[in-house]
């Protein structure tokens, strides 16, 4: 497990080579991510890094002022250079899964936003078919039953709401996470994400399509860049 921690560390590094002087960057969230955070800070503080960051979420928020990062708000910028996040999954076109920290809808805002996307993951994360990670779905809580059993029904599959202890998981917008457990099936991410979308009890859901320029991946033979061929970087 230290191996598998300190491959993830060294791919969170490899990835701010990506970030230069005067950008803008989107600042992801998660285990391997947080690795990319804190070395923008160390650079910003040895070697006369100049950024400002964008978090997509509250605990990134924290560690990113901790570490001395500047931060400012998306909506009174006009767009970022590039931001780099985590994925719980992603396939050969490049497609993700994201939401396993339930941080997807901020997440999916910041990437919009985005004139690249930087995925750092690990290579457990690369599959043939997007699903075998349960797919997140952030939805209101408002009749929040009966938006599960509209998944449900969609996708075929068990659909639960996301626990913390004796309580639901609210993410940072005060919404709940539905998890579909779909199994490794999902062959077309992009018309899965508007069918989702249409059900009006769903915030937003964590397919990120068309979104990855690259992955910087950690694996058993080191840390290794793949750039999407069809992708802006």
């Amino acid at each position: 497990m230290a191996d598998v921690e300190e491959l993830k560390r060294l791919a969170g590094i490899e990835a701010c080579k990506f970030v230069k002087s005067g950008m803008k960057v989107g600042l992801g969230t998660g285990s391997t991510v947080k690795h990319t955070v804190i070395e923008l800070g160390r650079r910003m503080a040895e070697e006369g890094l100049e950024i400002v960051g964008v978090p997509t979420s509250l605990a990134t928020e924290k560690l990113a002022t901790e570490v001395g990062i500047p931060l400012v708000v998306l909506s009174e910028i006009n767009g970022l250079d590039i931001v780099i996040d985590g994925a719980d999954e992603y396939d050969s076109k490049f497609q993700l899964i994201k939401g396993g920290g339930a941080a997807l809808l901020r997440e999916k805002i910041v990437a919009q936003e985005s004139s690249a996307m930087v995925v750092v993951a690990d290579d457990r994360k690369k599959v043939s078919t997007l699903g075998a990670f349960p797919l997140p779905i952030e939805v209101t809580p408002f009749s929040h039953e009966a938006t599960v059993r509209t998944l449900s029904r969609l996708l075929d599959c068990r659909v639960n709401i996301r626990m913390a202890g004796d309580g639901p998981v609210i993410t940072d917008n005060g919404n709940m996470i539905a998890d579909a457990h779909t199994g490794p099936t999902i062959s077309d991410p992009e018309s899965t994400e508007s069918d989702i979308l249409l059900i009006a009890g769903v915030v937003q859901v964590g397919l990120f399509n068309n979104m990855c320029d690259a992955v910087v991946l950690a694996g058993s033979n080191g840390v290794e860049t793949v750039i999407n061929p069809n992708g802006r970087l």
